[in-house]
């Protein structure tokens, strides 16, 4: 190398650096078109979906035979496949693009364009999640593991339909937070090694804290009530349940139980505690500006 040549860093960007490429990214998914937005919103609601796959796979029967503690350390893991394939592999996540409200404060994105990225990527994750469900329902998955696999998903997407409005708006608040912080992480990173660790121990917390994403929420809560309806008698039998053993597990208290407070408070936590405070931290002086 020749005195003339650059030097590669491989540091980490600083935080000031990372809100600069944050409010940059803001402004390019702000512009995206709509069929690119909509299937990359898709990709990334079958990815999310694929990490609670995985997490309820592995977490399946640990009840009683591990630590509680180790249980949700596990289904934390597991579950980080779900941001590790929508930040490597590209995709479009709700909760992710929370972000973008850094660079509409700065007046670079307008409402109506904030809130047509919102839409646009809430509504594809939905779709991604709903023909992940379908996908599992139709390799007979609930025949793994003698029913238990189901038995987990149906468990927990019970007591999610079950909780007050404020638990669900605050659970929500700082899943986002967490989630948030892990982009804003992966910003910050120079490598493929780096993004996935940066990925890891934010992600992990939410789920073994046992906060709510509306997105993951999209695959457990449906996937439940459709198996509550589909699964033979048999299935039933071996698990040891019946469907008047889930009561929470209708279409009503998905919407209006769950999904709705947690999206609120996922908006709260993403936007306002990680997208608004470090905008407000790094980027306060080049201007306030809201446009219309």
């Amino acid at each position: 190398m020749s005195n003339n040549d650059p030097i590669m860093s491989i540091d980490a960007f600083p935080p000031p650096k990372i809100a600069e490429q944050a409010e940059n990214v803001g402004v390019t998914k702000a512009n995206l078109d709509f069929w690119t937005l909509f299937v990359l919103s898709i990709l990334a609601g079958a990815f999310i979906a694929m990490g609670a796959v995985f997490s309820t796979t592995v977490t399946a029967g640990a009840e009683g035979h591990v630590y509680y503690g180790v249980g949700r350390l596990l289904g934390g893991l597991t579950f980080c496949l779900g941001l590790i394939l929508v930040v490597l592999a590209g995709a479009e996540l709700f909760t992710g693009n929370n972000l973008i409200v850094m660079a509409f404060v700065s007046g670079r994105v307008t409402v109506r364009q904030l809130l047509r990225n919102w839409i646009i990527v809430y509504c594809g994750n939905f779709v991604g999640s709903i023909a992940t469900v379908y996908i599992m329902l139709l390799c007979r998955r609930y025949m793994f593991g003698q029913g238990i696999i189901w038995l987990n998903a149906l468990t927990i997407s019970n007591a999610k339909c079950g909780k007050p409005f404020i638990d669900l708006f605050a659970l929500g608040i700082m899943c986002n937070a967490l989630v948030c912080l892990a982009v804003w992480l992966c910003m910050g990173a120079r490598t493929t090694t780096d993004k996935i660790l940066a990925i890891i121990f934010p992600i992990t917390a939410f789920v073994a804290c046992g906060f709510e994403h509306c997105v993951a929420n999209m695959y457990y809560i449906p996937g439940a009530i459709l198996a509550k309806n589909w699964l033979p008698p048999a299935v039933w039998e071996t698990i040891g349940k019946m469907p008047a053993d889930f009561p929470n597990l209708t279409w009503q208290n998905f919407f209006f139980v769950n999904l709705i407070p947690v999206t609120l408070g996922n908006i709260v936590g993403g936007s306002l505690l990680v997208g608004f405070v470090y905008w407000f931290a790094y980027r306060r002086k080049l201007g306030w500006e809201i446009h219309f």
